[in-house]
């Protein structure tokens, strides 16, 4: 005798719309990552772009492996997305390459690997007509601004969130109705 197939569990509601975004999560997360470790150690993280690099183009066939029906169409879709991200990773290379490293400072190498990479998945995106893909090629783009920003800026938003905090503890107890601590001289006789 043979038991029914019992399909999992879909999560409800909103679990299934993060769920269904998690691999969009991730890579944006690793991207994020590697820009973030490479201004502060000062390296530049080469083998980690050409990885993610090579991840995206996983991710590119996987997302998009479902909406192709024919056996002609995956073919298709495996050997573009190869030729797409080989060009990529081409173009890493030669960026690594010591005549070309000689001309640009060691921290730059890592940001123009990675404006590679946003550049290979946003245009991985149009190609797909996939507004998630473009979105990560945008973000891992403004991503290496806002982190030079923000290494830039550490001290004046340390600052800011202190002030925040204190001006938060100085007026809370009056926000919520209370009044305040009182001191021996207010209180009534």
């Amino acid at each position: 005798m043979s038991q029914p197939a019992v399909d999992p569990p879909i999560p409800p509601g909103n679990a299934s719309f993060l769920y269904r975004q998690l691999p969009y999560i991730v890579v944006l997360a690793l991207a994020v990552f590697g820009v973030a470790y490479a201004n502060i150690s000062h390296q530049p993280l080469v083998g980690y772009w050409e990885f993610l690099a090579l991840a995206m183009a996983v991710f590119c066939v996987v997302t998009e492996w479902p909406k192709v029906d024919e056996r002609q169409g995956r073919l298709r879709l495996i050997v573009r997305q190869a030729l797409h991200w080989g060009a990529i990773l081409v173009t890493m290379n030669i960026m690594l390459l010591a005549g070309v490293q000689q001309l640009m400072p060691a921290p730059a190498s890592g940001l123009v690997l990675l404006m590679l990479l946003a550049l290979g998945t946003f245009l991985a995106g149009l190609y797909l007509s996939s507004l998630q893909i473009c979105f990560l090629g945008v973000a891992m783009v403004v991503a290496v601004p806002a982190i030079a920003w923000f290494k830039q800026s550490a001290l004046f938003l340390l600052l800011g969130a202190v002030l925040l905090i204190g001006l938060g503890l100085t007026f809370w107890p009056r926000l919520r109705g209370g009044g305040g601590a009182t001191t021996p001289t207010e209180q009534e006789p």
